[in-house]
């Protein structure tokens, strides 16, 4: 089977790639480096010929509203034309848990015109909502700490996922039949996301205090209790936070 990766070199995308490619399938890590662009829809058209599916795991390079909206239309409309002469069977799509609640951001919004362009398209798909993977830890703290220097956090709920597991998922949905719906995947464990972020700096020996909030904003979202947690999960990775963040080359 000819598997094309969109996004192949990223932290999903490389992964994923590996995954695939042990299971002896033909498979393509399509990216900018590599010479395929789905925003100019560069090398498209000759990376597709004769693949059997196509999972997309590419991000946007700038979450600035204007921007992310243009790189997730765009890009998508390339694809899916790009597809449907190829004749790919099976679109899948890595999105996220909680996106069509979080409309108040421009990430999300952008996110979901994502989505709305595969259902449209006529291709077969399967859409996977994955919640937070453990590496964002230290994005979240990043994009929390105010001008003090301290971390806002809310307390809602989050169960968050380890990539490798993200990407096990993938792989498997990847040898299957379109869903042609959303399907939902998380992390084993739920945490309230300021004790989670807590776990993170103990387990990184970092020291910036986290200060709980239940009005802080999530990339300019408000979020209720569970936002950010699968109503119906299809599986639950193996990988437990605690485990995961005591290993040195994950406390970064």
């Amino acid at each position: 089977m000819k598997i094309v990766i969109i996004g192949g070199t990223g932290l999903i995308g490389s992964q994923l790639v590996n995954i695939l490619a042990q299971q002896q399938h033909e498979v393509i890590a399509a990216s900018p480096n590599t010479g395929v662009n789905t925003l100019t829809g560069e090398g498209l058209e000759e990376v597709l010929k004769t693949a059997n599916v196509v999972v997309d795991v590419s991000n946007s390079p700038s979450f600035a509203d204007e921007p992310v909206m243009n790189f997730f239309k765009v890009s998508n409309e390339n694809l899916m034309r790009a597809e449907k002469a190829a004749g790919v069977q099976h679109h899948i799509a890595l999105s996220v848990v909680g996106t069509e609640k979080m409309q108040d951001g421009g990430y999300f919004r952008a996110k979901l015109v994502q989505e709305n362009l595969i259902k449209a398209s006529g291709i077969p798909f399967t859409i996977v909502h994955a919640t937070q993977f453990f590496e964002f830890a230290g994005g979240i703290v990043a994009m929390s700490t105010s001008d003090d220097g301290k971390v806002r956090l809310s307390d809602a709920l989050i169960q968050p996922i380890a990539s490798k597991d993200v990407a096990a998922f993938l792989a498997k949905i990847a040898t299957e039949s379109p869903k042609n719906k959303m399907v939902e995947i998380g992390g084993p464990e739920q945490f309230r996301l300021d004790e989670w972020i807590k776990i993170y700096q103990q387990g990184t020996k970092k020291t910036l205090e986290v200060i709980t909030d239940a009005n802080a904003t999530y990339s300019g979202v408000t979020l209720h209790k569970t936002t950010l947690t699968p109503e119906n999960p299809v599986y639950l990775g193996e990988s437990e936070y605690v485990d995961w963040i005591s290993k040195p080359e994950n406390q970064r």
